[in-house]
């Protein structure tokens, strides 16, 4: 199965700017690009007038206009554009399967205010097999800027936000910075064998280096060109994040992927990077 980059466009700025970073990304990883719009006929019931034939012009016209943009600016990244008769969400999610990632535009109103992400594409995010990247139309980040991933929780957990991280760092010859954060674990939290690990580890610092240059270990040795920075610091880990991709490229974050009581959720850090963050962002699902 061929893989290909998939990028949501609807006329606005951010689409545009995420459909321009989408085909970057592709020319560096040598993959097709399929931008897709969403469009359903919704004829509602208000005394308004309904031209369903405008409407799929002005569809049409969308995709068109994002394609020629993107087709002008990089002449050799394969491009397809289509129209998918659903709604922004479905319709996105839906051509997901061939998918190496998802790609979106995200508003944002400067370093303060962050991203105004809105309810599709949380949504998108929140329901994706696929990792998804957000992109403002007037991100601060530098082509020449790390790729910073955030390495949480067991190996494990972050192998696929580690292989997305080193994927995109290989292809663009950029640094690699993987990111844990710690804090001192609660008083009930202590106990004779956790105390006994971090000993052995020399100290929960230590233990934390540790288990950051471990989970890292398998991926170097698939991506020995890639230049890794090691970076454990103590705070908590959207806050230790966001002040390590300041002037990155690409920030990389993990999102579990199971259900909860009301629904996909993106997570806390996730939910940090993603409103906060200065440069496009990258969130990938995990079991």
């Amino acid at each position: 199965m061929t893989l290909e980059i998939v990028a949501g466009v609807d006329g606005s700025d951010e689409s545009l700017a995420a459909a321009d970073w989408a085909a970057r990304e592709a020319g560096r990883r040598g993959l097709p690009l399929r931008l897709v719009h969403a469009w359903l006929w919704q004829p509602v019931d208000v005394p308004l007038v309904q031209d369903r034939t405008e409407q799929e012009q002005v569809a049409e016209q969308i995709v068109r206009a994002a394609e020629s943009a993107v087709v002008a600016a990089h002449p050799d990244v394969a491009v397809t554009a289509e129209v998918v008769p659903d709604t922004p969400v479905t319709g996105l999610l839906g051509v997901q399967e061939r998918a190496a990632m998802l790609v979106v535009g995200s508003r944002g109103h400067g370093a303060l205010a962050g991203f105004l992400l809105g309810s599709y594409g949380q949504q998108i995010i929140a329901g994706a097999e696929r990792p998804v990247v957000a992109v403002r139309a007037h991100d601060e980040a530098t082509e020449a800027g790390e790729v910073v991933v955030g390495q949480l929780g067991t190996a494990d957990d972050s192998a696929p936000a580690l292989r997305f991280a080193f994927e995109t760092a290989a292809a663009g010859g950029a640094v690699l910075r993987a990111v844990r954060a710690w804090n001192l674990p609660p008083l009930y939290a202590y106990s004779p064998g956790s105390l006994r690990l971090a000993d052995e580890a020399g100290g929960l610092e230590s233990f934390e280096k540790k288990a950051l240059h471990e989970a890292l270990t398998p991926w170097r040795e698939r991506h020995p060109d890639v230049h890794v920075v090691e970076h454990v610091e103590i705070g908590s880990a959207g806050q230790v994040l966001l002040s390590a991709s300041a002037s990155a490229s690409l920030l990389v974050v993990g999102r579990r992927a199971r259900r909860g009581a009301i629904g996909p959720r993106i997570g806390s850090v996730a939910h940090a990077a993603l409103h906060h963050a200065n440069c496009p962002v990258a969130v990938v699902p995990h079991d």
